[in-house]
């Protein structure tokens, strides 16, 4: 009976001894595997960042007509009037190739889903620094309007904000490197072309970058359910840099010390918040406005 009883805990030992391997194997295996997963997003990661499509019609003329290099147009077969004909004569004068594909892939193509029938390849928008959107303002004799957006997140938000942007006249947008939305394909879509035409500059540390902004004479406006006055009772006129906080949570804590002030948009509704981008293009137009917006 002894020996019965040693030789099951010996089984039982060798068991145990065993599963203990199969766990510590399947640990090693998932951990190479997330860390060949995290490679590999790494490396896609660069090259969404070094490549991207445009899509749709307007953001594609608006990248031949500012001069954008653009290695290839594709075109669903068919289609060959009204904006379509137009993208087809801004590329011969460009002398970018134009090929002709049939919908479904296009549709395969496509990141946004929304091509209409035209997509544009063409290497990532390049980032400017902080020192050109103000040399902009500088060589239009203009007090800097500058956009700072607090982690933006939705490029769909961001691609509204630039095209709001642009139509403003603000000088450029500052944007986080980390934990933000990027220049895009749906950014592009969103922004209906102003990729093309608004500077954006990407920085490491934003709460830095006020700081930087205010030693150059710049005040500093955040924008909040919080703020402490309503933003068309502040004198907006002179050199500004407006915040936009992120869509859910707002500007960060640190972001919204460094403000020199805090605006709100009253509101009489039941909901008590606005999205972003459109919160940031109320304040965008009265800082417009206030500026003499023709």
């Amino acid at each position: 009976m002894a020996n019965a009883g040693c030789e099951r805990d010996e089984k039982n030992r060798k068991a145990d001894t065993s599963r203990e391997l199969d766990e510590k194997n399947r640990r090693a295996e998932t951990g190479w595997e997330r860390d060949e997963m995290s490679r590999r997003d790494g490396i896609r990661q660069e090259r969404e960042e070094d490549f991207y499509s445009i899509e749709g019609r307007n953001p594609v003329i608006e990248a031949l007509k500012s001069g954008r290099a653009i290695n290839k147009i594709f075109i669903a077969k068919g289609e060959r009037e009204g904006s379509i004909k137009y993208i087809m004569a801004l590329a011969k004068e460009a002398g970018v190739v134009v090929q002709e594909v049939d919908k479904a892939k296009l549709d395969r193509m496509s990141s946004t889903h929304a091509h209409q029938g035209v997509i544009a390849g063409v290497a990532a928008a390049e980032y400017v620094e902080l020192e050109d959107i103000l040399r902009r303002a500088e060589e239009k004799n203009e007090h800097p309007f500058i956009i700072l957006l607090d982690g933006i997140t939705d490029g769909g938000n961001l691609g509204s904000i630039l095209r709001t942007a642009d139509a403003v006249g603000a000088h450029g947008v500052v944007i986080p490197k980390r934990r933000a939305a990027g220049l895009n394909a749906a950014v592009s879509k969103a922004s209906a072309g102003a990729i093309e035409y608004v500077p954006v500059a990407r920085v490491v540390n934003m709460a830095q970058t006020i700081e930087a902004l205010k030693k150059k004479g710049i005040w500093v406006a955040g924008t909040d359910t919080t703020g402490e006055k309503p933003f068309y009772s502040v004198d907006l006129k002179g050199p500004i840099a407006l915040v936009i906080g992120s869509e859910g949570e707002g500007m960060s804590r640190l972001v919204r010390e460094k403000c020199d002030f805090v605006v709100s948009i009253p509101m009489k509704g039941r909901i008590s918040s606005l999205n972003a981008a459109v919160a940031g293009a109320i304040v965008m137009y009265e800082i417009s406005k206030q500026r003499g917006m023709n």
